[in-house]
């Protein structure tokens, strides 16, 4: 990040010491210091303070920094987003194999009662899933590939994926529910 350089440079082009600055925007020496070794950042007060001492905008005093902020907390999602969904397809797999081999092997109130609980969990995954996608617009799975690479979707691109959005989530709940349907038949016929 930027802005402990920043800071060093509009306190040495002002030729104030980090003891005198300190005592200007109300901190410590310590704090200073810290900000200027990017060991801490400023709170939203002490920003406006330093911007109004050095005579600077916000923008210009936290230059970078901005960019800088929004990369890692791109990043963040991403990571949210994956480990969530890795848990939520696990879940998903879990419903589709269990349902029969629960009933099988607890009877069929007990099974039942285990698979609703699998299936209880996943849906609360499900459900986080949504929401990153949803604060990320994202939908189709071609936006979905450009969000965890850090992209966004451009021009005609981005409106044939908005096209998709409508048709998409029927026809993956369709497509869900028939191999389901067809594993839960197959292990029932197999299974003593």
């Amino acid at each position: 990040m930027e802005i402990g350089k920043q800071i060093k440079k509009y306190r040495t082009d002002i030729k104030l010491s980090q003891e005198a600055l300190a005592e200007r925007i109300f901190v410590s020496r310590q704090t200073i210091s810290n900000w200027e070794n990017n060991k801490n950042y400023p709170d939203m007060k002490s920003l406006l303070l330093l911007s109004s001492l050095f005579n600077v905008s916000l923008d210009i005093l936290v230059k970078g920094d901005l960019e800088e902020m929004k990369k890692e907390i791109k990043k963040d999602e991403i990571t949210k987003f994956e480990k969530d969904g890795k848990i939520f397809s696990i879940l998903l797999f879990a419903d589709i194999i269990l349902v029969v081999p629960l009933i099988k092997i607890f009877g069929k109130n007990m099974g039942f009662l285990i698979f609703i609980l699998v299936w209880l969990v996943s849906m609360y995954y499900a459900s986080k899933v949504e929401k990153h996608k949803k604060n990320n617009d994202v939908k189709t799975y071609k936006e979905l590939n450009a969000f965890l690479e850090g992209k966004t979707l451009e021009g005609n691109e981005k409106y044939i994926e908005y096209g998709k959005r409508q048709y998409q989530p029927w026809a993956m709940a369709l497509g869900v529910g028939l191999i389901t349907v067809l594993i839960a038949i197959v292990m029932y016929i197999i299974l003593p």
